[in-house]
């Protein structure tokens, strides 16, 4: 029986490209195994100072790797180079995110130094002028209604002035400023109802 030069032809060609495959999946595993590698030094930085761009390269990397499970060498070898600039991107947004971060804490502690001297004298004033005004049975330039609303405001400014000073202890200097602005603007809204200020 005579095999057909075409059936040779195809069994030749089928060799070479199992070989083809096979030299290339060598190169195709260390490609990935080299991102992974990178990606595992930078995906905890990544998780909280670039997360959109840490979920791009997983979604991108998790594409090459299927190709490798599917023995697509050819599509994972074409495609590590752009995941490598992806990857050098993302450490570069890290770096980005850590410089700001610091920055925003550094304000947020210079902020919190001249808040935590303000803001009790402010809260301390409210109170004294709260317990004068509470001890007049008429009053004329603040009214019953507008006093009850000073009381219930300088009472949130106590609570709330209490988790700044909370969130500041544990570090959280962010927090801490934010809340102690916020105290501040209502000390200004309450010292107006007053007319600790001018309206």
């Amino acid at each position: 029986m005579q095999i057909s030069k075409t059936f040779l032809g195809l069994a030749a060609a089928a060799l070479l490209v199992t070989a083809g495959c096979a030299q290339q999946k060598a190169p195709a595993n260390k490609a990935l195994e080299s991102i992974e590698a990178s990606l595992k030094d930078v995906r905890d930085d990544a998780a909280k100072y670039a997360p959109d761009g840490l979920k791009g390269v997983e979604a991108q990397y998790a594409r090459l790797k299927a190709s490798y499970d599917n023995k697509e060498y050819e599509n994972v070898l074409a495609g590590t180079p752009e995941l490598d600039k992806a990857v050098d991107s993302l450490k570069d947004a890290v770096a980005s995110g850590k410089k700001h971060a610091a920055a925003a804490l550094a304000a947020a502690k210079s902020e919190w130094e001249g808040l935590n001297t303000e803001v009790p004298q402010m809260v301390a004033s409210i109170q004294t002028r709260v317990d004068e005004l509470s001890k007049k049975k008429i009053h004329i330039k603040v009214s019953k209604d507008e006093l009850a609303s000073a009381k219930s405001g300088l009472e949130w400014m106590k609570t709330e002035w209490a988790e700044a000073t909370a969130a500041s202890n544990s570090g959280k200097q962010i927090v801490a400023a934010e809340k102690a602005r916020a105290v501040k603007a209502k000390g200004e809204e309450v010292q107006k109802t007053l007319g600790m200020k001018e309206a």
